[in-house]
C-alpha cells in the first residue's frame, strides 16, 4: 500500500516547506524508492495564473499545461516523479469541484458542509496520488498552522490517518526556532505553541523539522520533545544554508531524516547512495571560472519571481565549474538610467518573461546593448519578443516596431496576438500552455546545444512573432532556427555573426536540473565563459547593420 508523508509549517510562513519536501523526496528515492510530490494551497484562486508575481512569485508551468506553484519547481528540481495538474491543489479547485457536483444533484439533497464534503473531496485528490507504482506520495500543505485557510486540509488529512491506517501515515511539521541575540539563546516556545495547535486539532506530528540560524543543543531538543510528545531523535535540525539550497538534502542526511522515515513507515529500502549530489557541491565550492549574468526583468527586487531562472543559472555555472554571480536589475531603471550606466561589467545579459507594458523599453534598450558590443544574451519568452521588437527597429529599420500587446496601432506590429487567442474572454488558464514541440534548424546556435533536431518545451504566452515580417528580418541576419514543426510559430530566434544571441518563445528554465543543466542555459553561460576569458580589446563592435 502506498504511504503517505504529509508536511505542514507552523510559526511563520516561508519556512522553506517545499523545499524540504523536495530534499526529502530526492533521499528517499535514492534509496530506491518510488516517490510522488503533491502541493495543497489554502488559497481560493483556482491556480496562480492570475496571480501577480509580487503576491506569488514566479507560475511554474508543467508539460501538461498546469499552472502551479511555484515549490513544484523545486519538487521537479530535486525528483524524477512526473507531476501532473493532480500534484497541486487550491481551495478554489476545491470548492468549484464540490460545487459543480452540487448542481448535478450529486449530493442527493444533503445539506454540503465542510465536513464531510469539502474533507472528502480534498482526501479523493490525495488518493490519486497513490498506486501500486508509487511508494510514497509526500503531499506539503501550504500556509502556516493556526491560519483559518488551512484548516480544512488540516482536518482532510486528520481523517486520512483514520481512513487508511496510522501505519500509512507520517506527519511531518516544519517550525522555526528563533535565536535572540539580546538573550544569546534560542527559543523553543513558539514550536511549542505550533505544535500546541496541531494537536488541538488532532495531529500528533511524528516529526518535528526545526528551521534556526544556531544549532540546537541536546538540551533543547530533549525540551522539545518533551513538550511536543515527540521522541528526540524526531527532532531534526534544519540550519539555515549561506551556500547554496543544495546543501538541504546533505544537512538532513546528517541529521538521519532519510532513516527515520523509512523506519517508522516500515519501508523496504536500499542503502542510500548520493555521490552525484556531493560531488556536484563540491564542485560548486570549487569552481574553475567566475562569470557575472545581468537578469533584467519587470520583477527583479523579488527573488521569487524568476525562482526557475535563476536556479537554471546556477545549473549551468555547475555544469561548467563557474560560480556565477547574478545581477538581478529593474528593467524600468535601465529607461532612467541607461544600460550604460547599469549593465557595463557582466558578461551575460538575460531577458525574462513577463507581462504588461511596464519596463518593456528597459528591455528592449538592453537588448541593443547586448547585441551590438557582442554581450552573450538570453531571451526568454518575452525577452524574445523584446529581441524581435529591437530588431525591427534598429536592424530592419522599422523605426516604429512593438507588440500589438503595447501598442495597438503600432504601424509595424512585429509581435501580434496568437490565431487561437482572439476570441479568448477569459484570463485564467487560456494562454498557449504546456510541452508543444519544437522543430529546430540544422547549423545553428540553438540546434548544436540541444544536439537534437526536435525538442518539447513548456510555453505560456498569448503572443508570437509576426509571420508577415519574416523575409524582412531573414534579410538582416536574423536566423528562425526553431519553429512549430508545421513552420508557423517562431520558437527559437538568433544571429549566426554573434557569440550568443539566442531568444526563445518558450520558457526552458521549466526543464533545467542541478545534475542536468538545460542545453541553453549551459551554452549562454558558457559564451559568457568565454567572453571573460578574452582581454576587452578583443571584444568586436557590432553595428546596426
Amino acid at each position: 500500500m502506498t504511504k503517505h508523508i504529509f508536511v505542514t509549517g507552523g510559526v511563520v510562513s516561508s519556512l522553506g516547506k517545499g523545499l524540504t519536501s523536495a530534499s526529502l523526496g530526492m533521499l528517499l528515492e535514492s534509496r530506491g524508492l518510488r516517490v510522488r510530490m503533491q502541493k495543497l494551497d489554502p488559497y481560493i484562486n483556482v491556480d496562480p495564473g492570475t496571480m501577480s508575481p509580487y503576491q506569488h512569485g514566479e507560475v511554474y508551468v508543467l508539460d501538461d499545461g498546469s499552472e502551479t506553484d511555484l515549490d513544484l519547481g523545486h519538487y521537479e528540481r530535486f525528483t524524477s516523479g512526473i507531476l501532473s495538474r493532480d500534484c497541486n491543489y487550491t481551495t478554489g479547485q476545491i470548492y468549484m469541484s464540490v460545487i459543480e457536483k452540487e448542481r448535478k444533484g450529486r449530493f442527493l439533497g444533503k445539506t454540503v458542509q465542510v465536513i464531510p464534503h469539502i474533507t472528502n473531496e480534498i482526501k479523493s485528490v490525495i488518493s490519486r496520488m497513490g498506486g501500486d507504482d508509487v511508494d510514497v506520495v509526500i503531499t506539503e500543505i501550504g500556509g502556516t498552522v493556526g491560519d483559518i485557510e488551512s484548516l480544512p486540509f488540516l482536518e482532510a488529512i486528520r481523517q486520512y490517518a483514520q481512513d487508511f491506517g496510522r501505519d500509512n501515515v507520517l506527519y511531518m511539521h516544519l517550525t522555526l526556532v528563533p535565536y535572540l541575540k539580546a538573550a544569546d539563546e534560542l527559543k523553543t516556545k513558539p514550536t511549542q505553541h505550533s505544535v500546541g495547535q496541531l494537536r488541538e486539532i488532532g495531529i500528533q506530528p511524528d516529526i518535528l523539522v526545526c528551521r534556526c540560524e544556531h544549532s540546537i543543543s541536546r538540551e533543547d531538543r530533549e525540551k522539545i520533545a518533551l513538550f511536543c510528545n515527540v521522541p528526540v531523535e524526531a527532532v531534526i535540525e534544519e540550519k539555515d544554508k549561506d551556500f547554496s539550497i543544495y546543501e538541504v538534502p546533505i544537512s538532513l542526511v546528517d541529521n538521519k531524516l532519510d532513516e527515520l522515515v523509512v523506519k517508522q513507515l516500515s519501508l523496504p529500502s536500499k542503502s542510500l547512495d548520493i555521490t552525484p549530489w556531493t560531488d556536484l557541491l563540491h564542485n560548486l565550492r570549487n569552481p574553475l571560472h567566475e562569470v557575472s549574468i545581468a537578469v533584467v526583468g519587470k520583477y527583479a527586487e523579488h527573488k521569487d519571481a524568476y525562482k526557475s531562472i535563476y536556479e537554471s543559472i546556477d545549473h549551468a555555472g555547475m555544469a561548467h565549474r563557474a560560480q556565477v554571480r547574478v545581477g538581478r536589475i529593474q528593467s524600468s531603471d535601465i529607461e532612467r538610467e541607461g544600460p550604460d550606466r547599469l549593465l557595463s561589467g557582466y558578461d551575460g545579459i538575460l531577458i525574462p518573461g513577463g507581462f504588461g507594458e511596464r519596463g518593456v523599453e528597459g528591455k528592449v534598450q538592453s537588448i541593443q546593448y547586448a547585441r551590438q558590443r557582442g554581450i552573450p544574451f538570453f531571451g526568454i519568452c518575452l525577452g524574445m519578443q523584446c529581441a524581435v521588437i529591437e530588431f525591427g527597429r534598429n536592424v530592419c529599420g522599422l523605426e516604429k516596431a512593438h507588440s500589438s500587446e503595447f501598442d495597438k496601432d503600432s504601424p509595424d506590429p512585429v509581435i501580434c496576438l496568437l490565431d487561437e487567442q482572439q476570441n479568448v474572454t477569459q484570463m485564467g488558464g487560456t494562454m498557449r500552455l504546456g510541452s508543444q514541440p519544437t522543430k529546430l534548424m540544422p547549423g545553428t546556435k540553438v540546434a548544436s546545444a540541444y544536439q537534437k533536431d526536435e525538442v518539447d518545451e513548456r510555453h505560456r504566452h498569448r503572443y508570437e512573432f509576426n509571420n508577415s515580417y519574416r523575409d524582412l528580418f531573414t534579410q538582416h541576419g536574423m536566423q528562425f532556427s526553431g519553429t512549430s514543426p508545421s513552420g508557423t510559430l517562431v520558437e527559437a530566434v538568433e544571429l549566426a555573426d554573434h557569440p550568443w544571441f539566442v531568444a526563445v518563445q518558450y520558457h526552458p528554465e521549466f526543464q533545467s536540473k542541478p545534475l542536468k543543466a538545460h542545453p541553453l542555459f549551459a551554452g549562454f553561460v558558457n559564451a559568457a565563459i568565454e567572453r571573460k576569458g578574452k582581454s576587452s580589446s578583443d571584444q568586436p563592435a557590432f553595428s546596426d547593420r
